[in-house]
């Protein structure tokens, strides 16, 4: 992050890409719920396990993510991102590969924000979020066949 983005970042600003990033842990959350009942096939009996697991886990992220908005003086959204719905496993399995592909790299450039504030717990509590996102685009990859991507970091 460049000097003129640090001194552009403002605690309204950092409320208002959390609360994008509360809404995509909205999203994330139905979407794990619906597809870890719907998924069907062999195949995908144990991921659909973890995608109950995953939902349980974007749960804890959306607590703490609005915890941070609201001792930062702001007020939690309440409405989710739109959630990808398919009858095929692979389809929403890719939905929510690129979710996650998103989520990360929002929550790597919210880190960078919230450093800029001097708002290091947040910083903190994001990283460990982080983990865990990274963990569920790993474990989606996986159940696709594929390489976990690599999601960069949001523009600014």
């Amino acid at each position: 992050m460049s000097k003129t983005e640090q001194s552009e970042m403002t605690r309204a600003k950092l409320i208002d890409a959390l609360n994008e990033d509360l809404s995509r842990e909205y999203q994330a959350i139905i979407g794990y719920v619906n597809y870890s009942q719907v998924i069907k096939g062999a195949a995908y009996m144990k991921i659909a396990e973890e995608l109950e697991i995953h939902a349980k886990e974007e749960l804890d992220h959306a607590l703490q993510i609005a915890n941070h908005v609201d001792y930062l003086g702001g007020m939690p959204c309440v409405s989710p991102k739109p959630v990808k719905t398919s009858k095929k496993p692979e389809d929403m399995l890719r939905f929510d590969l690129d979710s996650e592909r998103e989520t990360i790299r929002n929550y790597r450039r919210r880190v960078k924000q919230a450093d800029a504030l001097n708002e290091f717990a947040i910083a903190e509590s994001l990283r460990q979020i982080l983990v865990q996102e990274q963990d569920h685009l790993v474990a989606l990859a996986t159940a696709l066949g594929i390489d976990a991507p690599d999601p960069g970091i949001a523009d600014a």
